[in-house]
């Protein structure tokens, strides 16, 4: 099954990426907070990397030196896997 294609307008539906371009002198922090609101504003069944690959080409291609640009593409890195710490080991650490 192929992926389907999205719109800007479902990407970013309240325009809050679009609108920390605009912003002069934004940070990276603020950034970080705009795009976990923008995170939680998409609709249910949003695929989330896509929108980020939408909004990376509507906006970042043209400003890869915006903080906006590189929150978004740190969001499309793959997590590393989460190592199991519990059990005996993880209770009593290497030496045991």
């Amino acid at each position: 099954m192929g992926r389907r294609m999205i719109g800007q307008e479902v990407a970013d539906p309240k325009g809050l990426v679009r609108e920390s371009y605009r912003i002069e002198g934004i940070t990276a922090p603020e950034c970080r907070s705009i795009f976990i609101d923008w995170a939680l504003s998409l609709a249910p069944g949003v695929d989330p990397r896509e929108a980020m690959r939408v909004l990376i080409a509507s906006y970042a291609l043209d400003t890869p030196d915006h903080p906006m640009s590189r929150v978004l593409s740190e969001g499309l890195t793959e997590a590393p896997a989460p190592r199991r710490r519990g059990g005996r080991a993880g209770r009593l650490g290497p030496q045991a």
